[in-house]
């Protein structure tokens, strides 16, 4: 589940917008200003911001660009005005696009599901709560520490990311590892795996939020962890 940072004072504003986008598969986080937007930033990982220009406390201009200082994500002006300086000086500030109030949500969702996608397709990184995943350099580290996890460890957790919020089963995630082991992966290995990796991955191996199993159909990462995301 992607999840979104509203920063916008204006609550007739914000909290229909929240209610739309989380009604639309969205995890939302809403802020009235800036620094309360910096504080929500700085704490979670996002994959898109919707910035209001004027706030009351600070002013989105501001606001992006120490957020932009902090990491790369995308940034979606919103805007009352129409002039075109604040639409320029927003683009040269790094965001991604802008959208005029008033607009319609349909619309908006539609800016945001292209800037994401774009951002996916840029990006072969991300984070799950205090995991790192790079998946250009293969390296996954939690809280700044790579855990170096071994090539099949490395494969069995990229094949659960890469169906996030779905059920894999046993007999699925097998076919998968065999190629990239090469050697034999029998049901017993598979068990070992699962193990080994929550023991770097989770924080408390025996009660797993990140990796769960699903009695009587595999293991998925998603669903009751959405909030890792």
């Amino acid at each position: 589940m992607e999840r979104i940072l509203l920063v916008e004072d204006d609550k007739a504003i914000s909290q229909p917008l929240a209610e739309y986008l989380n009604r639309e598969g969205y995890q939302v986080d809403t802020a009235a200003g800036q620094t309360d937007g910096l504080r929500l930033f700085g704490q979670n990982s996002y994959d898109l911001v919707l910035l209001d220009i004027s706030l009351q406390d600070g002013n989105g201009f501001s606001a992006c660009l120490a957020m932009k200082q902090q990491k790369d994500t995308p940034v979606i002006f919103l805007t009352a005005s129409g002039e075109e300086h604040s639409v320029v000086a927003g683009l040269e500030m790094g965001a991604d696009d802008y959208v005029a109030k008033p607009f319609r949500p349909r619309e908006l969702l539609s800016r945001i599901r292209a800037v994401t996608r774009r951002n996916r397709k840029k990006k072969q990184e991300l984070y799950l709560g205090n995991l790192y995943v790079d998946m250009d350099r293969g390296m996954v580290s939690k809280n700044g520490k790579d855990l170096c996890l071994s090539a099949l460890e490395y494969r069995l957790f990229l094949i659960l990311l890469n169906n996030r919020n779905k059920v894999l089963s046993r007999n699925r995630l097998l076919e998968e590892i065999w190629d990239a082991a090469g050697e034999y992966v029998n049901d017993n290995t598979l068990t070992v795996y699962i193990k080994r990796l929550r023991e770097k991955v989770e924080d408390d191996p025996q009660n797993p939020v990140v990796i769960r199993t699903v009695r009587g159909f595999g293991y998925m990462i998603g669903d009751e962890g959405r909030n890792l995301f």
